[in-house]
């Protein structure tokens, strides 16, 4: 039997063929046929291939013969035969137009229903063109960009803490996670079993609120927090004296914290002012996700909180409590890996999307001061 003719593969074709294998996004079927090719390349029998992908000789015969006649392009899969296209361009380009750029006067968003109707076609026609283009116009992401004439500068100066905390120091992240509810549910819940998911009644009983207060370390991972009904700046005061007790007495203190009004009291600054080995770092205005915290109330919410059901308020901060303690058992450390110069570069293309799709507008502040930032020649001559 004749051996089939070796595959040599230009240096433009094996990179194609290895980006096409290591994609984590291209089709199954893609990545197998560009192993075909790779592998028949480099020497490797018919028989192997097919036993080590799981397929039979002739499908990699197959792949191999169409790579011969037509290169990448006849990795493809060939057109189909079928009816012919019904809904034309022009007709695509009035549902995506509607789509994007109006609402039916009843509803805050098209169906595929109500728009099936008013271009005149079905609803499952609108449906695949939807899918096809990732039109998705139930869904609704929220979003706030931070105005603060200081961005710039607050930004790059948390970020370096992160990942540049100062010797003799210690970084910490402390928020306040308010208005957490004890909620007791009317009726016991069902635990999951097979087949079946776990059950609780949608109606409850308000027992009252707390609020945790909790500051990280960032080196450590280790929590320091405590609970009480309000969060003023008195409240704020004693959790900063608590943030010190646990604070070797040889080491600064580096506080990462956001505008709340109780962290700026005039009684606050005046405890500062007695206790200098505390420097504070704000956050931008509307940039609590710099906050490091943030992803432990996260945690708390997600792990702790969501399907809990909790007879006092005593008791929910007791569970909270003992939560925090066995994470302290084994803490774990948030790594920050974005430079202060890429979020800088990512903000600034959404505030200039947002002023071209809204036209002029204020200049904003924000914009202003990364912008000022970026123009220097450390930022210029940072990769992208």
């Amino acid at each position: 039997m004749p051996s089939a003719p070796k595959i040599e593969l230009a240096e433009q074709q094996r990179e194609e063929l290895e980006r096409r294998m290591g994609s984590r996004a291209g089709a199954a079927r893609a990545m197998e046929r560009a192993k075909i090719i790779l592998w028949s390349a480099a020497g490797r029998a018919t028989t192997e291939i097919a036993e080590h992908l799981g397929v039979v000789r002739q499908t990699v015969r197959r792949w191999e013969k169409r790579f011969l006649q037509a290169g990448i392009q006849g990795l493809e899969d060939a057109p189909r035969t079928g009816r012919p296209a019904v809904i034309g361009p022009e007709k695509i380009q009035q549902i995506v137009r509607k789509t994007t750029q109006e609402t039916p006067p009843d509803a805050t968003h098209w169906s595929t229903r109500s728009l099936a109707i008013v271009v005149e076609v079905s609803a499952s026609s609108v449906s695949r063109i939807w899918r096809k283009l990732r039109l998705k116009p139930h869904r609704v992401r929220t979003f706030k960009l931070s105005n603060d004439p200081q961005f710039a500068e607050k930004v790059e100066d948390v970020v370096n803490l992160y990942l540049h905390p100062p010797a003799d120091s210690v970084v910490w992240s402390a928020d306040e996670q308010c208005q957490i509810q004890a909620l007791t549910r009317t009726q016991a819940s069902l635990p999951c079993a097979p087949g079946h998911c776990a059950t609780k009644t949608h109606d409850y009983k308000r027992q009252g609120t707390t609020t945790l207060f909790a500051a990280m370390n960032m080196g450590s991972g280790e929590v320091v927090r405590t609970f009480d009904p309000q969060h003023r700046h008195q409240e704020w005061i004693q959790f900063l004296g608590l943030i010190e007790k646990n604070t070797p007495p040889d080491k600064q203190i580096h506080l990462i914290i956001d505008n709340y009004s109780a962290h700026k009291h005039a009684a606050v600054r005046q405890w500062l002012s007695e206790h200098p080995r505390f420097h504070i770092h704000y956050t931008p205005t509307s940039g609590s996700w710099l906050n490091q915290v943030e992803r432990l109330f996260g945690e708390v919410t997600e792990k702790c909180l969501r399907h809990r059901s909790a007879e006092t308020v005593a008791a929910l901060e007791q569970d909270i409590g003992q939560y925090l303690d066995r994470r302290n058992e084994n803490p774990k450390v948030f790594h920050w890996r974005a430079s202060a110069i890429d979020i800088l570069r990512k903000v600034q293309r959404a505030w200039k999307t947002f002023h071209e799709r809204y036209g002029a507008q204020k200049p904003s502040a924000a914009l202003a001061s990364i912008e000022r930032r970026l123009a220097m020649p450390d930022a210029a001559a940072a990769p992208t």
